[in-house]
């Protein structure tokens, strides 16, 4: 008996190798090949675990990455495409932000809760473009409805030619509705709250979290009555076809679905790990902050290893859940973490730093490319935009430049250094009568070359 994995997930990456993924990976992350062929690994090795008979793949854990590099090389970015490759549900979190147990503060298990939220929406989602149709039409003859109250027959009347002629009437409102000429009309729904159950919001939650759910639950309680809305009727029909998937969705099996693809194909991103190692060693000393980061890890180390974690979804096992952990590591090192936690972490890869040729190629290659994101950008106010590749390789100077004179945020500097090198043409866009634009070595120098050469002005500005 194999292990179960979402068809969707199995679909999404069954026929790609571990090569395949990384030319995936390829057209959205410039560089950075170690850390590429790593996640592909690790994602293949699902597909072979799935393909096992149950009882040796219950014993096959994910095999956990920490990515160690500075800020904005694509760490994130690479496990986020990586997520969406597989159709996996994926959450980022900061190390940094967590607590120990008994401070006041988020605690480590509300990863996994928030990894399930994910993964409810997800395939809510799904279920409700399966039943979209059957919700249209539910929502189509409910939309009638108010367009068209039931009457009864006038004294006299025939009752069954009364009923013939409001028929008649109805199709051809229909009609009218589905050709858009009813778009301006006005109707009024009634919008239901949606209420919590008590049980539900103390089950799998954080303290934190109870505090907001239970002021949810008395507001539903209290003002929980139905609201009459007006509405035109594309924005009612919307509402009401919502309302109809709602309904047709069984959300004990959403619930099941979702749990079971956290189990099983979830992703988690825990950055800043560098943040809660201690700099003095594994331990620290015992003393200080020190002993804050240290129980952050230790409190990390069991979701790592494989626990079952409370929700109001469930009950969800981290055993297969695969953890990729980064960190700059600057001023601590891997081996400060806690022992038990470096174990946990078996494929470590470095990333390297992002050159000045690799700015140009990503400011161009990439399908989310910054250049190609900009003429689009601007192309919706009919102005034409072009950039000459001497721009392109200046624009990649600068932010090298500046990336080495003051802090190295990688390429994300990319993205300040053209906002404001796109800061006039972008204010002006609307009332420009010439709508076409191209952006040369002259334009890029004219534009920058001053506030980079003001190192002060730099640390402001770009």
């Amino acid at each position: 008996m194999a292990i179960f994995l979402p068809e969707r997930t199995t679909t999404a990456v069954g026929s790609l190798t571990p090569r395949e993924i990384v030319a995936e990976l390829d057209k959205y992350v410039i560089g950075q090949a170690k850390a590429k062929r790593a996640v592909a690994i690790a994602l293949r090795n699902r597909l072979r675990r799935q393909r096992l008979p149950a009882e040796i793949a219950d014993e096959v854990t994910p095999k956990n990455i920490l990515m160690i590099g500075p800020t904005g090389v694509g760490k994130t970015e690479i496990a986020r495409r990586l997520a969406r490759l597989a159709h996996s549900p994926f959450i980022k979190v900061e190390a940094s932000k967590f607590t120990e147990v008994g401070y006041v503060g988020r605690d480590v298990e509300s990863m996994v809760r928030d990894l399930v939220e994910l993964a409810v929406d997800m395939v809510r989602d799904e279920k409700g473009e399966e039943v979209r149709d059957k919700a249209r039409a539910a929502a189509e003859e409910r939309l009638l409805d108010l367009l068209l109250p039931t009457r009864p027959p006038a004294p006299g009347e025939d009752p069954i030619a009364a009923r013939e002629q409001a028929g008649r009437t109805r199709e051809r409102m229909r009609e009218q509705f589905r050709e858009g000429r009813l778009d301006e009309r006005v109707v009024e729904i009634d919008v239901q709250p949606t209420a919590m159950p008590a049980f539900e919001i103390i089950a799998g939650s954080s303290v934190e979290e109870i505090g907001v759910n239970l002021k949810d639950m008395m507001g539903n309680m209290f003002g929980g009555r139905s609201k009459s809305r007006r509405l035109k009727v594309p924005a009612a029909f919307e509402h009401l076809v919502a309302e109809e998937q709602a309904k047709l969705l069984d959300m004990e099996s959403v619930s099941r679905t979702a749990v079971q693809r956290v189990e099983q194909a979830g992703i988690i991103f825990v950055d800043e790990i560098d943040k809660i190692a201690s700099r003095d060693g594994a331990g620290g000393g015992g003393r200080g902050p020190d002993v804050s980061r240290e129980g952050v890890q230790r409190d990390i180390l069991p979701i790592v290893e494989g626990t079952t974690v409370s929700t109001k979804h469930g009950m969800v096992k981290t055993d297969h859940i695969l953890f990729i952990a980064a960190g700059a590591f600057h001023v601590s090192k891997p081996s400060d973490l806690i022992p038990e936690l470096q174990g946990r972490f078996p494929i470590r890869v470095e990333l390297e730093p992002l050159t000045r040729d690799d700015f140009v190629r990503i400011l161009t290659e990439p399908r989310n490319a910054l250049v190609k994101q900009y003429t689009a950008l601007l192309g919706t106010e009919d102005l034409t935009i072009t950039f000459t590749a001497e721009a392109v390789g200046r624009i990649a100077d600068f932010a090298a430049r500046v990336n080495d004179t003051t802090e190295n945020i990688g390429a994300r500097r990319l993205h300040t250094v053209m906002e404001r090198l796109l800061d006039e043409v972008s204010f002006s866009a609307p009332e420009l009568a010439e709508k076409s634009l191209t952006i040369d070595e002259a334009y890029v120098d004219g534009m920058l070359a001053d506030i980079v050469k003001n190192e002060d002005l730099s640390r402001y500005i770009l």
